[in-house]
């Protein structure tokens, strides 16, 4: 049996998988915290509630109304999406010029509850969501089988993004974003409606965490506390990629979630942990991340 560093390497290359599997979701979900930092300077603690919520209300929509996966891919995150433009219109729109402490506990109590509210009406155990037809078996790569599923979520990641950061840097919506976030007053002066600009901002931002969601809701059990459960990891991706830096939080969320399955297999013990010592790591050597610019 071939092996690679003494592994046999089916097992190596199936955790490689699981690690590629669950960076993919670690990069949206650190777009997301990533978008909505760098433009509108929130720390957003609801992004797991939200995520999910994406992933319920795919759950939802198929149990109450019989809308199968692809419609959800769409219907949730725009729901999700919708959520977000309250809280940013109710709630968070006071605190843009207050210290980052108050959107951080105001966003981690709004996480408690919708948490709260979904374990309430639905329980904390997992409810199982089925992978569209299509996706269903596997591919035969000869040294591994490769699940369907599994390569279109990291497919379906890395095109969202890749197309997100194309979006923002490179565009003009992108100049407009970035403009509005630092100099509201002059981009309204050209007549850009910049309240409006970051609304939508923060409801696409939260709109990644509720696709995120969904792509996950086959991969693992549908739970209220599924949020809760990822939110950490993605804050310290977000961290060691640096806060705000979209490019930093793709590349980083891949690479974290490459070597914290590799971790399993090499040194299992210290899979959970990793990701932590890394971030202690990078934080004592560059303070602002991978990624961050120095102010």
């Amino acid at each position: 049996m071939t092996e690679i560093f003494g592994v046999p390497i089916q097992a190596f290359m199936g955790q490689l998988t699981i690690g590629l599997v669950n960076g993919a979701f670690y990069a949206m979900l650190s777009l997301g915290l990533a978008v909505i930092f760098g433009m509108l300077n929130i720390v957003n603690f609801a992004h797991g509630a939200l995520y999910m919520m994406g992933a319920m209300f795919s759950w939802m929509l198929l149990k109450y109304a019989d809308v199968n996966y692809w419609f959800a891919l769409v219907l949730a995150p725009v729901g999700v999406g919708i959520v977000g433009v309250i809280i940013e219109k109710t709630m968070l729109r006071w605190l843009y010029q207050l210290d980052h402490l108050y959107g951080l506990l105001l966003t981690f109590g709004l996480a408690l509850i919708l948490e709260g509210a979904f374990r309430e009406a639905y329980g904390s155990s997992g409810a199982p969501y089925d992978a569209p037809d299509v996706f269903k078996g596997v591919f035969n790569l000869g040294f591994m089988f490769l699940p369907k599923y599994r390569a279109w979520v990291v497919f379906a990641s890395a095109v969202v993004c890749i197309a997100t950061w194309y979006m923002i840097e490179k565009t003009k919506l992108g100049a407009y974003l970035r403009a509005g976030t630092e100099n509201p007053k002059l981009v309204q002066a050209f007549g850009i409606n910049v309240p409006l600009m970051v609304t939508l901002t923060y409801a696409f931002g939260v709109g990644l965490a509720g696709l995120a969601g969904v792509l996950a809701a086959p991969v693992y059990q549908v739970s209220a506390l599924m949020g809760s459960n990822i939110i950490i990891v993605v804050f310290a991706v977000v961290v060691i990629g640096g806060m705000g830096s979209i490019m930093g939080s793709i590349l980083t969320g891949l690479a974290l979630g490459i070597i914290e399955g590799l971790t399993k297999v090499f040194y299992p013990e210290a899979s959970s942990t990793v990701v932590y010592i890394i971030m202690v790591i990078v934080l004592l050597i560059r303070p602002t991340g991978l990624f961050g610019r120095e102010k």
